[in-house]
């Protein structure tokens, strides 16, 4: 049985200076925030790098810790600044600093050494052999995938001694995090830029049935958390970058009340706790996978995707006025957001003006037909959906206030370690603070002592007080004394010079190291290259089924690319004997712990038969291959590559050949191919893009499904290898663009056609169109030539 964490660490977001102060004043062990940059929270207003000092400062006093989010996919011209980012938090020394890039990892792990490594909920880490990965780079925290159950929580916690994380409140996705394109897709939003649109809360249309097919209901596992901590997660971790500080507050006090409750006590807590959460202002809660594999309330079809408490629907409109029959109290200074019946974004607005029967009042209980006046005109309508997301009530911490108790707050302390020896009427004191040392010697006056001769309680006692230097005396040592007395006022005064040369030599060594260190780092950013060498061009295409590959036979295709399946392997027969070196096998995105052994064994028996090329899609892949030295291993688009430095970490840990990110734009192409060293790049330019992938089984929906926004835009629901998938009925093409390509030097193109099939007729089309160098018509560059954001 696993042993249960003795203390779960609560992990409250902070995407505010008053979020920060509702968790800290609430309860939280440590929070998680973003900054201006590099946040996959841009739309929070994230925390500035001198707030950041006073909030380590205030934490640091009170025992409590802060991870810094720095979890987006970074541009290849953003390097330098993302750089000077993780210099500036290595010299602030923050607790973690969570990501998603491998450009982060691999600029903390050669330029970075102080910062601590915590693997994002992005990075899709779902199984034993991707922490076993985590472990072996170096990281010392995972945040694990969202998609699993208990049972398979705690197999993975049987084979890692690595700290755990998980989600236990908040938003969660339809796709798997990190996975999802749809907002790109719409218009170069990136979710994995930190500005996802959230097309999956929209509504959508399928067979005359309208659902919020995509829109899942929040995760709330306050039940569970003595079943978490015994499945061996250490951080209890809740969502709400974008939330107020009195989401933060309400959620934070409701956990920190289950967690300290006594056995006895548990279940009065928990009833407590969850009248709390009501007023949270979240959508209905879900367990979501925790407690199986197939939940049926995680995304109700029928429920519409936004949060915050629902209220009615407006009766009537008068100019800036609402009527509504209000379900719940209403009081000035609660705020609402109104939802129209389309997809489009609701409005909010805080009450200033309350009528009941016209009449002006502070509040009104539930039931009652009540108008509020609203600051905007022509906006509403008839039949639009009144939500309440905060009350009057909140936390009330204003930002000057929270200001103020920042600078209240002080320097945070360094501890001292210090040794203090006397001979020859010469005082030497020696300190160690952090990775920094310094020795002083002092000339005493000493006097020969008739009764109580100096000691190392009396030297402790004077050195415990740094007066304004920013230490504490965190452990003190004295060698043999002689009988003497030094005089008070000589001790004070070495003291305080003391204290001052370590605090000048703290600050200038924690200067340079900054500097030494971002130096470094900018310096091995790799600079643009020109190729000389010709290079011919390759064509790889991907199909959906071994059957397909005699697509070999084309003079046009170099490669083909095969789903590794066990079926696969099966009916392959000797189909492929002498063409082994050109087979790609694509291993599925997610394999879950209690299929690895049987994906182990095909890639065996395939390697056993002569077969050399694996396309991985997941970092836990790469345990997949004993020995990769010997292997034609490449990373798939799955596995992030928008810049250079994640290109060379690819290629440091076994992969040849990179395929380049599906979301990119033409501009970045072009920094990156100019920049990313020896190697193979790949693009895809032709397919059907996965705009979702998901475990989650879509209610009312079959795969082959037809599905339409009232936009217009049409899409189909796939299954593969297990999973839902979301595609647009447009494919996606960059096959008019690979002149281009070639001049920006990549010469290896993908063709996805493993949604149609190479001998249908699309796929034949779409053959002929790469033989000409043309375009296919209805077809999308994504972001290639709009940008992404």
């Amino acid at each position: 049985m696993i042993k249960p964490n003795p203390k779960p660490q609560l992990l409250a977001p902070a995407g505010s200076l008053e979020a920060f102060f509702a968790a800290m004043e609430n309860g939280a062990d440590a929070v998680y925030c973003g900054l201006k940059e590099f946040s996959a929270r841009a739309k929070a207003r994230n925390i500035s790098l001198t707030e950041l000092e006073g909030m380590l400062s205030y934490a640091r006093q009170r025992d409590r810790q802060i991870y810094v989010t720095v979890n987006t996919l970074v541009k290849e011209a953003e390097l330098p600044r993302l750089a000077e980012t993780l210099a500036a938090l290595e010299a602030l020394a923050v607790d973690g600093v969570i990501l998603q890039d491998l450009a982060v990892w691999r600029l903390i792990r050669k330029h970075f050494p102080g910062l601590r490594l915590h693997a994002s909920t992005q990075m899709t880490i779902h199984n034993s052999a991707g922490v076993r990965m985590l472990e072996r780079m170096g990281f010392s925290r995972a945040v694990l995938a969202r998609e699993l159950t208990l049972e398979e929580i705690a197999v993975i916690r049987r084979n890692t001694s690595m700290e755990l994380e998980h989600f236990v409140h908040g938003a969660l996705c339809f796709c798997f995090s990190g996975q999802c394109y749809f907002s790109s897709w719409l218009g170069g939003r990136s979710g994995n830029r930190g500005r996802c649109a959230q097309p999956c809360r929209r509504i959508y249309h399928s067979r005359g049935k309208d659902g919020y097919y995509f829109s899942p209901n929040d995760l709330s596992a306050i039940d569970l958390l003595p079943e978490l901590a015994a499945a061996g997660i250490g951080s209890f971790k809740i969502e709400g970058r974008m939330k107020s500080a009195e989401y933060v507050a309400n959620v934070v006090s409701a956990y920190r009340q289950v967690l300290d409750a006594p056995q006895k006590q548990r279940t009065a807590a928990l009833k407590q706790s969850k009248e709390l959460l009501k007023a949270s202002f979240g959508r209905l809660p879900t367990k979501g996978f925790l407690t199986g594999p197939n939940p049926t309330d995680i995304a109700i079809p029928t429920l519409k995707g936004a949060t915050g408490r629902f209220l009615g629907e407006v009766q009537a409109v008068r100019g800036t006025q609402l009527t509504f029959k209000s379900r719940d109290r209403l009081h000035v200074g609660d705020r609402l957001r109104i939802q129209p019946k389309s997809d489009r974004a609701g409005t909010a607005f805080t009450v200033r003006e309350l009528f009941l029967a016209r009449k002006a009042v502070k509040q009104v209980t539930a039931g009652a037909q009540v108008t509020v006046n609203s600051p905007f005109r022509d906006t509403f309508k008839v039949g639009d959906t009144v939500f309440k997301v905060s009350s009057g009530k909140a936390f009330t911490l204003s930002e000057a206030a929270c200001r103020r108790k920042l600078q209240q707050a002080g320097q945070a302390p360094l501890p001292v370690s210090m040794e203090v020896g006397l001979a020859d009427e010469i005082l030497t004191v020696a300190a160690q603070c952090g990775p920094w040392s310094l020795e002083c010697s002092y000339p005493v006056a000493v006097h020969a002592a008739s009764s109580s001769p100096i000691s190392k309680e009396t030297l402790q006692g004077v050195f415990e007080r740094s007066g304004e230097a920013p230490f504490v005396l965190h452990s003190f040592r004295a060698g043999e004394l002689p009988p003497v007395v030094i005089p008070p006022s000589r001790l004070k005064e070495l003291r305080r010079d003391f204290y001052r040369q370590l605090a000048d030599l703290v600050a200038r060594e924690r200067k340079a190291a900054r500097y030494s260190h971002l130096q470094q780092a900018q310096a091995a950013l790799l600079s643009p290259q020109v190729s000389q060498r010709a290079v011919s061009r390759q064509i790889t295409v991907a199909v959906g089924q071994p059957r397909d590959a005699h697509i070999l036979n084309d003079a046009g295709v170099d490669c083909v690319q095969i789903p590794l399946s066990a079926a696969a392997i099966q009916g392959l027969g000797r189909r492929l004997t002498g063409r082994e070196s050109q087979v790609i096998w694509d291993v599925p995105f997610v394999i879950l712990d209690q299929d690895w052994a049987d994906y182990r064994a095909a890639v065996t028996l395939l390697v056993e038969r002569g077969f050399k090329s694996f396309r991985l899609n997941n970092l836990s892949h790469f345990d997949l291959f004993d020995d990769a030295s010997s292997l034609q291993l490449s990373t798939g688009f799955r596995l992030f590559s928008l810049n250079s430095q994640a290109v060379q970490a690819w290629r440091e840990l076994g992969a040849r050949e990179t395929v380049l990110y599906l979301e990119d734009e033409r501009n970045n192409l072009a920094d990156l191919l100019a920049r990313q060293g020896d190697g193979h790049a790949a693009i895809t330019v032709y397919g059907s893009v996965p705009l979702i992938t998901s475990r989650i089984r879509i209610g009312g929906l079959r795969p082959g499904s037809r599905l339409q926004s009232d936009r217009g835009d049409g899409y189909r629901i796939e299954k593969r290898a297990g999973l839902t998938v979301l595609c647009s009925e447009t494919d996606f093409s960059l096959l008019d663009r690979l002149h281009d390509l070639q001049q920006l030097g990549c010469h290896r193109f993908i063709i996805d056609l493993s949604h149609i099939g190479p001998f249908s007729a699309q796929g034949k089309k779409v053959l002929e169109a790469l033989n000409r160098g043309q375009g296919v018509a209805g077809t999308s560059p994504f972001n290639y030539d709009a940008g992404i954001e």
